[in-house]
Formats: structure tokens, C-alpha cells, sequence
């Protein structure tokens, strides 16, 4: 009886077919003597091991062997437990005839040509990154990653067979399998920066950067970057900037990727996403392949429009699957987030030595810095109007100014570069009373986090005349 495997001489045996860096075994396989396969045998398995992948390719052997723990080939591969496997039978594949061997030529992992699937099995890592499906028949399996630890891309579905052709007796077969999938690390290159220096008022352009990791994939079938952005931005279209951060190629919106906006929610929120398209999914190979440190660069100018605390999320989507996921889960996408703070300045003027006394009719302007406050240029427009005057109070408010100690997305001090202090001149007095002598320097800081007034960054400043005018 003639080996199910021959065909003229020579059988390319798919013994198993593994996408995303997992074991390839058995391509193609002499004809021999091997014994039939015994399509009633019900007690073959497959052994998942699943490992971190490393940043360059092991010399892992692709024949369905186990391989010893200590084998130095598996020196310095991190073990994944918590990841888990399902297993179907795909059903109408005979693999006890030469027609079930060719049957296989056409199928893949997302082609199963017309084939139902039978019954999951479901397998969970542990003990080092082991999972393995028992009491399996003969047959074809189809082999997916459900669950991903979180840090992790899932390896791609794979198909193979059971049994396989024993390598170490290519006269028998191979009815324990086991595979080597590996996971790609994601998630800690993403990031995402705000650029607010020398934004001082409320309608300046604020810009974020949002920086997407490259999956390290032979093939990506999907990746998506989505900024909600919040209610306190207004939003541009047109003005958004994709390219590669470190060849500093842009990408062609339409052709790499497709642009999206929508406003909806009260108060109005914009979220900008972008899906990247066949054609541009292939340059992401391409520039981690050149550059594996490179990123998507995408950067959203926007607009301040009111006062407080203005956190801005990103959502970065690193293939097809995670697209379903929500953020947070295993699988789903990172969010990686920054903010800028703007806040009210609430000015009151007294008399000196009164501070009961409060002066009305003083007009102010204010400037971002003392050399601008004593040359009277620049003054920092507010609300529509450079020139600002005292009420019935002796106050105003000057409301939507970056806060001081805040900058670039982190606390800084009056020593840091992007501190932002303000100088306040005094360009006419209350009628009785002198101008003050020089600039006032004032800050916008001491916020309270949960504060409710409309004042949610604000500083009482009283400011006091040396003599009134006689």
C-alpha cells in the first residue's frame, strides 16, 4: 500500500503553517515507506510554548520536536504564562488519503475554503510558557491566540496537522506536535507629548505629538490611531501632520491612510482617527524593517477654548484584532496621554495701607515678559481686548492664561525653561492715585484639583499704590 503522502515521487507535506514568527514545520518531505496514518487514533496532542520574541531570530529547528528547556537554544527567551490558546478541528480534511494531503495546499489560517470548524478547545500558558491539547483526533487544527498579556501583540492563527512526519524517523509519524508561537512586545514606545511653550491665552494652537510604536510583524492587517480629543480643544481639519519620526517621511493622506472626524457630546467633543490603509500598513514594515526604533508621528494642532485641566488621550490600535478591544483589556490598544493647564487671574486693586479701599477705573495691560512690559510691546490679548480696567470691585478677571508651573507636560519651577510668569503694567490710574512705578510680576499657579468655582486656576493678587496722587 502506498504511503498517503506520495504523489509522482514527492509530497510537499503541509505539516503545519504558522504566521507571525511561530515554528514552520515540515515544508516539504521525500516520499518513503512510512506506515499509513491511523485516521481512529484519538490520543495525539499539541504542545504550545510560547515565548517573548526576541529581538533577533533563534535558530529554533522547525520540525515539531520538543525542545529541552536547558537547550541552549532557548537561552535568554522569556517565557509567557497567562496566554491563551484555542484549538478546532478542521472538519473534512482525511488526512489517511493522499486527496486530504493535497486538500491542504489552497487553505490558510483566514481560508479554510468552504470548511466548518469543530469544537474549541481552550489551553491557558503556565509553567513556563507551556499549554498543551490532549486526547486530540487526526486531523487538521486551526490555532488561535485569545487572550494576550497585556505589553504583547497576539501571534497570528496557525493551521497544523496531527500527525506530522517524524523528523527523527521519516518512516513514522509525529503524533505529538509541538509549536514555538512568540509574542512581539508593544506598548512601551507609544507616547505622547504636548508643545505649549509660549502659549499663554486661550485661541492659542496648542500642538500634540502622538508617537505609535511600529509593530514588529512580517505582515500588519490593521493599525489605528485615535485622538478624543477634549471638549476644552478645538479641533482643525486639515491641519494634522502623519509621518515616520525618524526618516521624517510623510505619509499621503488618502493613500496611506484615511482620515476621519467627528463631533459629537455635550459639552462638544472632536475625536480624529486615522486608519491606516493597505498600502500604508506596508510601509510600517518597511520603515521598522530600515529603522527598528522608528514610530508613527502624528501631529493634531489645536485650539484652547476653556480654562482648566486639559487632558488629551491617545488610543494607538496595533492590528486588526486589538480594533474590537477596548482600551485597558489584553489585546486592546494603548493610550498613552498628556495634558497643558490653563487657569483665570483674578487682579484686585487697593489703596495703600487700605486694603478695604478698593479702586475702581484702573487700567492694566499684560505682557508675557518684563522686557515686553517696559518696551509696551506684545501685550497679551484676553478675552478680545488688550486693555483692561479695575470695576466697581477694584478688580478683574483675566480669564484662560497658561498656567505658570506647568509646561510641555510636566511641573516645572521658575528656574526650568517654559515657566510662565506675567508682568502686569499699570497704564492709567484711578483718578487721585499715582501709577505704579514699574512692571508687577504675577504667576498662575496653586491649583486645586475638584475645585468647582468657574475660578479653577486662579490667585488673588491685591496690588497696592506707594502714594495717591495729590
Amino acid at each position: 500500500m502506498h504511503s498517503p503522502r506520495k504523489r509522482n515521487g514527492t509530497f510537499r507535506l503541509l505539516a503545519a503553517l504558522v504566521v507571525g514568527g511561530a515554528l514552520m514545520v515540515s515544508a516539504g518531505v521525500a516520499a518513503s515507506a512510512a506506515p499509513t496514518i491511523d485516521p481512529t487514533k484519538n490520543d495525539a496532542s499539541i504542545t504550545v510554548h510560547k515565548y517573548e520574541k526576541p529581538a533577533t531570530a533563534t535558530a529554533l529547528p522547525n520540525d515539531g520536536r520538543e525542545i529541552s528547556p536547558s537547550d541552549p537554544v532557548l537561552s535568554g527567551l522569556t517565557p509567557l504564562n497567562g496566554v491563551t490558546f484555542t484549538a478546532k478541528k478542521v472538519n473534512g480534511i482525511d488526512l489517511s488519503t493522499n486527496a486530504g494531503w493535497e486538500a491542504l495546499k489552497t487553505l490558510t489560517p483566514t481560508n479554510l475554503g468552504g470548511h466548518t470548524l469543530g469544537t474549541a478547545a481552550t489551553q491557558v500558558t503556565a509553567g513556563g510558557g507551556v499549554a498543551t491539547f490532549s486526547n486530540l483526533a487526526v486531523g487538521l487544527y486551526l490555532v488561535e491566540e485569545t487572550v494576550t498579556p497585556s505589553g504583547y501583540l497576539p501571534a497570528e492563527p496557525f493551521l497544523v496537522t496531527v500527525p506530522i512526519t517524524d523528523p527523527a524517523n521519516l518512516n513514522d509519524w509525529l503524533y505529538n506536535v509541538h509549536v514555538y508561537p512568540k509574542n512581539a512586545t508593544f506598548g512601551d514606545k507609544n507616547e505622547k507629548t504636548v508643545d505649549d511653550t509660549g502659549k499663554v491665552k486661550l485661541g492659542d494652537v496648542i500642538t500634540w505629538n502622538i508617537y505609535g510604536e511600529i509593530p514588529d510583524a512580517a505582515v500588519i492587517d490593521g493599525y489605528r490611531i485615535v485622538d478624543p480629543l477634549d471638549s476644552k480643544l478645538s479641533y482643525t481639519n486639515g491641519t494634522t501632520i502623519v509621518k515616520f519620526e525618524k526618516s521624517a517621511t510623510t505619509l499621503a493622506e488618502g493613500t496611506d491612510y484615511v482620515l476621519t472626524e467627528a463631533t459629537s457630546g455635550t459639552p462638544a467633543k472632536t475625536t480624529v482617527t486615522i486608519d491606516f490603509t493597505v498600502d500604508g500598513r506596508a510601509k510600517l514594515v518597511a520603515a521598522r524593517a530600515a529603522d527598528a526604533t522608528d514610530r508613527v508621528q502624528v501631529t493634531i494642532p489645536t485650539t484652547v477654548n476653556t480654562v482648566g485641566t486639559i487632558e488629551n488621550t491617545a488610543l494607538v490600535y496595533p492590528n486588526a484584532a486589538s480594533f474590537s478591544i477596548q482600551p485597558g483589556q489584553p489585546g486592546g490598544p494603548v493610550n498613552p496621554s498628556e495634558e497643558t493647564h490653563f487657569g483665570d487671574l483674578l487682579i484686585e486693586k487697593v489703596e495703600a495701607g487700605k486694603s478695604t479701599v478698593k479702586l475702581k477705573d484702573a487700567e492694566f495691560q499684560i505682557f508675557k515678559t518684563r522686557a515686553d512690559a517696559i518696551a509696551r510691546t506684545g501685550q497679551i490679548e484676553v478675552g478680545g481686548a488688550t486693555t483692561f480696567t479695575t470695576n466697581a470691585s477694584g478688580q478683574i478677571m483675566l480669564t484662560g492664561l497658561r498656567v505658570s508651573d506647568w509646561a510641555n507636560g510636566e511641573r516645572v519651577t521658575s528656574a526650568d525653561p517654559g515657566y510662565q510668569s506675567y508682568w502686569l503694567v499699570e497704564t492709567k490710574a484711578p483718578a487721585g492715585y499715582s501709577l505704579l512705578a514699574e512692571p508687577y510680576e504675577v504667576v498662575v499657579n496653586d491649583y486645586v484639583a475638584g475645585k468647582t468655582t468657574p475660578i479653577t486656576r486662579s490667585r488673588m493678587l491685591s496690588i497696592t499704590v506707594v502714594s495717591p496722587c495729590r
